[in-house]
């Protein structure tokens, strides 16, 4: 659970938890992989059981009947049913705390530390964006952590593209902070992290190139140049915008 630490220490949540649920100590990792501990221990979870709690994650709160055909869609509306209520009634039984109360629609107890809501509060939030200095290690975290590799589900893939989105834009946040901050090391690394998560990103490209610049490195700064002209040409068949050409061709000041 490492990453979720990662990221707590980066993006502190208000802790609005209640007593029990604070009791429980249930942490859900879902960036890199699948991951359910409780105060600090795994827990082992069945395949079925760890789909419903996902798509309680993914999701939010659901209806019953709405849970049941996404997650057994092969099943008559019947079997489906008994299927969702004997992986509530597991659930409920071997990790206590983990369900809200709510019987339908069902929902995850309010307490439960999940890393992607983690994520998406620190940047969903107006002003909440943490200033630099930034850990490399959370650079690291948001480079590398995607949302449930190897799962593909369409309700899935399309919450894998969101975060996916959101752990580009958090890359290019600090890269730009950083930046204004004069921290040119860490804005190279968090642009680093961003052109490697999407090598087609632009907007990317660009904060790496003025990362460069801003270290006094024109030669690194024209090799991401031509090495995103390369790739848009391969793969696109498409030029740089004008706007990053002109950044790259600009005249720099004296140092």
């Amino acid at each position: 659970m490492e990453q979720l630490e990662t990221l707590e220490r980066e993006y502190p949540q208000n802790d609005e938890r209640s007593d029990a649920a604070q009791a429980a100590g249930w942490q859900l990792q879902l960036l890199g992989t699948w991951n359910l501990q409780l105060d600090g221990r795994h827990v082992r979870v069945p395949r079925s059981a760890q789909r419903l709690i996902t798509a309680l994650v993914l999701l939010d709160a659901r209806p019953r009947a709405y849970l049941s055909g996404l997650l057994w869609p092969d099943s008559s509306d019947e079997q489906a049913a008994g299927n969702l209520r004997n992986c509530v009634w597991r659930i409920s039984h071997d990790f206590p705390g983990l369900l809200s109360a709510s019987k339908d629609p069902l929902m995850l107890s309010p307490g439960v530390r999940v890393d992607t809501r983690l994520l998406a509060a620190s940047l969903d939030a107006d002003g909440a964006f943490p200033r630099p200095p930034y850990a490399k290690e959370t650079i690291e975290v948001l480079g590398r952590a995607e949302l449930l590799p190897g799962w593909y589900d369409d309700w899935v893939m399309h919450s894998q593209e969101r975060i996916r989105e959101l752990r580009i834009s958090a890359l290019e946040r600090m890269a730009e902070l950083s930046l204004e901050a004069g921290q040119v090391a860490t804005a190279i690394d968090a642009s680093l992290a961003a052109v490697a998560a999407d090598p087609l990103r632009e907007s990317a490209h660009r904060l790496l190139i003025q990362s460069h610049l801003a270290a006094g490195n024109r030669a690194s700064a024209h090799r991401v140049y031509g090495k995103l002209q390369s790739r848009l040409n391969d793969e696109l068949g498409i030029p740089p915008s004008p706007e990053l050409e002109s950044l790259i061709l600009a005249p720099q000041p004296p140092a």
